[in-house]
């Protein structure tokens, strides 16, 4: 009988687990004890799943005890793969993950990836670090497999289940034994690969593209405001061609879309060719920051506001809407730049953990918001809560003559007074 720990409980971990523990005996662990500690109380600071979902996963039991892993026979490594400060790969949680599973590894374990990496990790890196740890062969003795993650956060309609999944795993045999098992528990289509490098490989570009097709965008509104012209404008008569494929600016930020591509272009590099497009797209994406900020102070200018000492609201802080993760989020690098210029900036975001803010980048959010007191009000992420709000009432909280930024063009334009 298969007995599976899945190693990691985050964004990616945590669902698979519950998933699994719903028809198989599952551990699911993770080093960080106070999260253990809270998932057994059913509470998700993700803010992913309910009480009532993690509840509902009766052979599922959480830990932060390395030996409950030991007599598992399948082993799902669902750790995070950030970059450095240079933004090269840091391989660090994965290989800890994988020397910690080597020590349980056993005659006929399966070890399944679903961290992003970049093409070869899985049989480069990880394997080498299984056979030391355990003392096994691989293939001969053990084998794996790779079926990369498609969680996206915050959103409620591309989920766990209903999203195809790729597998791909050493041999045919464990790429078998790898549908057997995911197919018992998730609903959607299984897409098989030949290799697990072509599965890697598939992962970082999905990534690797959205990222090059947002720097696009972000390039033309860059353009565009020079031209005097609303990009959102340009886009929808754009969009009314058949083949037009519309994708928006704004800030790209997160563990994933502002990530995956240096891991692709690292490897290539390797192997002796700098990716151009690759890299422009992320250099782009990078600036945005920059450029938000100038267009900003600019309206702020012509309005006559006196920067010094001047009141800014940002509205949104997480690294996308409707979810409550700030890491890498590039709202905090607009606030830093504000903060430069002797601009006083208030953050309110309610969807986001407030400890996080403050522990990450030593933030503290706003717990309320005084109307007629801002001379800038910057929307900076589309959550839910702030499209309810409505234009009007954000407009309340900025004096007279606020400057409103609608960073994501979630209003009409006429509603605000810049957006991207």
């Amino acid at each position: 009988m298969n007995k599976i720990s899945i190693i990691g409980l985050g964004y990616v971990g945590l669902p698979l687990a519950v998933e699994f523990g719903k028809k198989y005996r599952t551990v699911g662990f993770d080093i960080k004890k106070d999260r253990i500690a809270f998932l057994k109380k059913g509470l998700d600071k993700t803010k992913e799943l309910t009480k009532k979902e993690i509840k509902s996963s009766k052979k599922l039991y959480l830990t932060s005890d390395s030996n409950d892993i030991k007599d598992s026979n399948i082993y799902i490594v669902t750790v995070p793969t950030p970059v450095d400060l240079n933004n090269k790969p840091d391989l660090s949680l994965i290989k800890k993950a994988t020397s910690l599973i080597s020590k349980s590894l056993k005659q006929d374990d399966i070890v399944i990836y679903e961290s992003t990496v970049y093409p070869g990790t899985t049989e480069e890196v990880c394997v080498p670090l299984l056979e030391k740890g355990s003392k096994l062969k691989y293939l001969e003795n053990f084998t794996c497999g790779y079926s990369p993650e498609r969680i996206n956060p915050g959103d409620k309609k591309h989920m766990l289940q209903n999203v195809t999944k790729l597998i791909s795993a050493s041999n045919k045999l464990t790429l078998n034994k790898i549908h057997e098992i995911y197919s018992k528990v998730l609903k959607n289509k299984l897409f098989k690969v030949n290799s697990i490098k072509i599965a890697e490989a598939a992962k970082v570009i999905e990534n690797a593209q959205r990222d090059i097709n947002i720097a696009f965008v972000n390039e033309l509104s860059i353009i565009f405001e020079k031209l005097d012209l609303d990009t959102t404008e340009v886009l929808n008569a754009a969009s009314t061609k058949w083949n037009f494929n519309r994708f928006t600016p704004g800030l790209v930020g997160g563990h994933c879309i502002g990530v995956d591509p240096y891991y692709l272009a690292y490897k290539s590099e390797k192997l002796g060719y700098s990716p151009k497009v690759i890299l422009s797209g992320r250099d782009t994406n990078n600036s945005m920051s920059s450029f938000c900020v100038d267009k900003l102070l600019k309206k702020m200018k012509k309005k006559k506001i006196k920067l010094k000492e001047s009141n800014v609201l940002i509205l949104g802080c997480s690294f996308k809407e409707n979810c409550s993760d700030v890491r890498n989020s590039k709202v905090f690098e607009i606030i830093s730049k504000l903060k430069q210029k002797k601009i006083k900036v208030d953050v309110f975001d309610p969807v986001v953990d407030r400890d996080e803010c403050k522990n990450i980048y030593n933030i503290q959010l706003k717990k309320t918001i005084q109307n007629k007191f801002y001379d800038a009000i910057l929307i900076s992420v589309s959550h839910n809560v702030f499209k309810s709000l409505g234009i009007d009432k954000i407009r309340k909280y900025g004096k007279t003559n606020c400057v409103v930024f609608d960073l994501k063009s979630i209003f009409n334009i006429k509603k605000s007074d810049i957006r991207l």
